[in-house]
């Protein structure tokens, strides 16, 4: 007897094919929103003071036509003088450094000297996200004419710009092991090199563009969580101490906020503020404002966790006293952390000016701490829609 014809296995098939489809469609869903998220652009309007905007590959060929590669707003004084470099996002989770340098870029005037702003020095991080952590993928400012929406980023360039990880990050040029992701970390691999990994490619540019430049003063604008000891402060080497202190005394007295020295350490290589000082002549200075949003025993990291800095478990901690900063009911709002951007930078500047006349840098129309506290800090944002077209640069 002849053993019965075998069926096609249409069933499992179509199965298999419907599966297929939902795969796709659920990787097309999830995939639309971090594709938008990485080509939005917020306005820069460029205001009275921008002389001009350029790129940071104009000081490294290496990033030339590169994703990676950072506009630079520069500011010229009708007066020879000195001259400062801030640089943002460089940790793009970090936003209040942002904030201020949107608000230097829309409002500030240079009569001597020249300041060169680079919004966004790890743009790839700035265009990632960190969706296990439940990040928002935007936040937004109010204004007295609207909305200001802007992206938030991650502390770390993407895969795409920086792939493969090594298993261990070898900092050059010291050859300090470090994690696998310090590779994408641009707070890890200054001073870089011009032909070398991405993120090193950006650092080496902006050495090369302080040490062509001749900048005295470099910052570089951070957060830092309130259960962490270098948070609310100024980190500065030796050579750049004196007018960390002088700053910091200043802010305490006049302004009444507190941002104490930390030092450099010279041992952990990689670190804006310790290469910026031994591979140029240039004073750098890292500024740390706390972030409640990226603290670890926190409630969701929500918009307005990120905004108004109110979480009733960092509450509880603070009244055990395991926080760095003081901590109440008020939180720690973006205004608050943007005007301590804000007023140290201006303070560590007219220290410098004060001590060295020669190489003075004046600016005004930057509001201060106690500026921002009041208004918020959308007041000090310009409308694009009334902006020259030529003005407006996407960020």
């Amino acid at each position: 007897m002849s053993a019965p014809e075998s069926k096609p296995l249409a069933h499992p098939v179509r199965v298999k094919i419907v599966l297929a489809v939902l795969a796709a469609a659920l990787t097309v869903a999830g995939g639309v929103p971090l594709f938008k998220h990485r080509h939005f652009g917020t306005p820069f309007v460029a205001g009275p003071g921008v002389t001009k905007v350029i790129k940071l590959s104009d000081y490294s060929p290496g990033l030339k036509g590169r994703f990676v590669d950072a506009d630079v707003f520069v500011m010229e004084g009708a007066e020879p003088g000195g001259k400062a470099l801030i640089m943002a996002n460089t940790h793009a989770n970090e936003p209040a450094g942002y904030l201020a340098v949107k608000i230097l870029i829309e409002n500030a005037v240079v009569q001597k000297g020249t300041l060169y702003i680079i919004p966004t020095i790890n743009v790839s991080a700035s265009r990632n996200t960190k969706a296990g952590d439940g990040y928002p993928l935007y936040y937004d400012i109010p204004t007295d004419w609207g909305r200001v929406r802007f992206r938030m980023g991650t502390r770390d360039a993407s895969p795409l710009e920086s792939w493969p990880d090594p298993d261990v990050y070898i900092h050059y040029p010291d050859k300090q092991l470090l994690s696998y992701l310090d590779l994408r970390n641009t707070n890890r691999t200054w001073p870089g090199r011009p032909n070398g990994p991405m993120m090193e490619r950006v650092t080496y540019a902006a050495m090369e563009l302080m040490r062509k430049e001749k900048i005295d003063l470099a910052f570089d604008f951070h957060g830092a969580e309130t259960m962490f000891p270098v948070t609310n402060c100024i980190v500065a080497p030796q050579k750049s101490a004196k007018f960390a202190t002088l700053a910091s005394m200043m802010v305490k007295a006049m302004e009444g906020f507190d941002s104490h020295v930390e030092p450099s350490p010279q041992n952990f290589r990689g670190l804006s503020h310790r290469e910026i000082g031994d591979f140029s002549n240039t004073l750098p200075f890292l500024l740390e404002a706390p972030i409640p949003f990226l603290d670890q025993p926190t409630g969701p990291k929500t918009v307005k966790l990120l905004l108004d800095g109110k979480d009733p478990f960092l509450l509880s901690l603070a009244k055990k006293k395991k926080l760095f900063v003081s901590y109440d009911a008020n939180g720690w709002p973006m205004d608050k952390r943007v005007g301590q951007h804000m007023s140290t930078t201006l303070e560590i500047i007219r220290q410098f000016s004060k001590k060295t006349p020669d190489r003075a840098i004046r600016l005004s129309g930057a509001p201060k701490y106690a500026d921002l506290v009041r208004d918020g800090v959308g007041k000090y944002f310009h409308d694009p829609a009334k902006a020259e077209p030529g003005r407006i640069h996407y960020e």
